[in-house]
């Protein structure tokens, strides 16, 4: 691999009207490339980003060795709409700004994506859109709606909806947050901290598993006591806008590949639109999007198949370069994907 760098796009596009008929005023998509794009348009990767996640997590996906290799592919990265580097609650000034900021879909997120490929990448066929969590929802998104236009589809611990308790977790979470008496419904004069030091602890009990913490296996990560492994989650939480968190939840809790104007609410109909290659990868003891569902999901794409991720650290064995076997079976399937795609 030579040595190429990633850069950090915006994309501009005005005033975005979104799926609540509403309107994002002067609304950004802000993205990572590495790579270039070939002349048949023909070697993008899209990697769409996960919750809480800036674009810069899913660099592990890409490293040296990986078959993402940025020598031979064109690898963009687009970040969620609310979680703080595009559009989001945070950054957006007036009163669309704060807890005045609207709320966004996945399909908002996607139609927004394929907005930027048609118009800054020239329409080019996508190699593989791969994602974990909110970031294979987006995928699964992408392989209903552009069936011609994706060749092949791979997504670690999602599903194609938010099922509901899913939902419930989210509103366990959301509820630790706003109950800080700082919060004003979002109108804060300074950050909420004792709600975001509460979400930080209670998604961590959710995040990994029952095994991860008899096993204790956060000694993997470096800590030397699950208190210390809450304080580090208390402080990540601290920095991040508590109105760009309660945005993405939004657009997680309401997630559904059928809840746009192409489907109109048909699930089966928008799983069957999955016709490529298309690889979902639950973990077997993720506790909120459950190899069941994810499961039941596959069994009405005709292109998916399901490839367990067989670990003890819960939802967070998707994630890139999260933990180390999950990953390379990750990569593995990747790789076998895009020999595929290119045949």
């Amino acid at each position: 691999m030579s040595e190429k760098h990633w850069l950090t796009k915006d994309f501009e596009v005005g005033d975005l009207v979104l799926s609540s008929g509403k309107t994002l005023r002067s609304a950004r998509l802000h993205y990572h490339q590495i790579g270039e794009l070939n002349a048949p348009k023909d070697n993008l990767i899209l990697l769409p980003t996960y919750y809480g996640g800036a674009a810069a997590g899913n660099y592990p996906w890409a490293d040296q060795g990986s078959p993402l290799d940025p020598d031979k592919y064109c690898i963009v990265i687009p970040s969620l709409l609310g979680a703080g580097e595009s559009s989001s609650p945070s950054n957006t000034p007036g009163q669309q700004g704060a807890a005045g900021f609207p709320s966004v879909s996945l399909y908002d997120n996607v139609m927004l994506q394929k907005r930027l490929i048609d118009e800054v990448f020239g329409g080019a066929s996508i190699a593989l859109v791969a994602g974990w969590s909110m970031g294979g929802m987006q995928a699964l998104q992408w392989g209903c709606l552009f069936p011609q236009q994706v060749r092949s589809l791979l997504a670690s611990c999602c599903t194609a909806r938010c099922y509901p308790h899913n939902h419930v977790f989210l509103e366990g979470v959301k509820a630790a947050l706003t109950c800080d008496h700082n919060f004003q419904d979002g109108y804060y004069q300074a950050p909420p901290e004792q709600g975001l030091k509460a979400f930080g602890r209670v998604y961590a009990g959710w995040a990994y598993s029952q095994a991860f913490f008899r096993h204790k296996l956060w000694r993997h990560l470096g800590f030397h006591s699950i208190e210390a492994l809450l304080q580090f989650w208390e402080q990540d939480h601290l920095a991040q806008d508590a109105n760009n968190l309660l945005t993405v939840l939004n657009t997680w809790q309401t997630a559904n590949i059928s809840d746009n104007p192409v489907f109109k609410g048909d699930y089966s109909r928008a799983l069957a639109a999955i016709t490529m290659p298309a690889r979902l990868m639950p973990s077997t003891t993720d506790l909120y999007f459950t190899t069941e569902d994810a499961a039941g999901d596959a069994a009405r794409m005709p292109g998916a198949t399901i490839e367990t991720l067989v670990s003890d650290w819960g939802h967070i064995a998707g994630g890139a370069g999260r933990e180390q076997q999950s990953h390379l079976k990750i990569m593995a399937a990747a790789r076998s994907m895009l020999a595929a795609a290119e045949s």
